[in-house]
């Protein structure tokens, strides 16, 4: 399985539902040896080692744009 680039603010979908809105899309805000997203149902942060995250990420839903702020 090839992993998608991802980067820093970009909107992911994971492979399983966050339980509460049952919403699958997350931020990446916090890019390291570990990885720190937050749910875009209810604001909650989880992070997880990057080997985890990378075996739990379906898909890159949106890039971020460096200037677009």
């Amino acid at each position: 399985m090839i992993i998608p680039e991802y980067g820093l603010n970009d909107i992911v979908e994971m492979k399983k539902e966050h339980p509460c809105h049952k919403s699958k899309l997350w931020t990446i805000t916090r890019m390291g040896a570990d990885i720190k997203i937050k749910c875009h149902g209810c604001g909650a942060v989880i992070m997880f080692p990057r080997s985890e995250f990378e075996r739990k990420l379906k898909k890159v839903i949106e890039h971020h744009q460096e200037g677009a702020e």
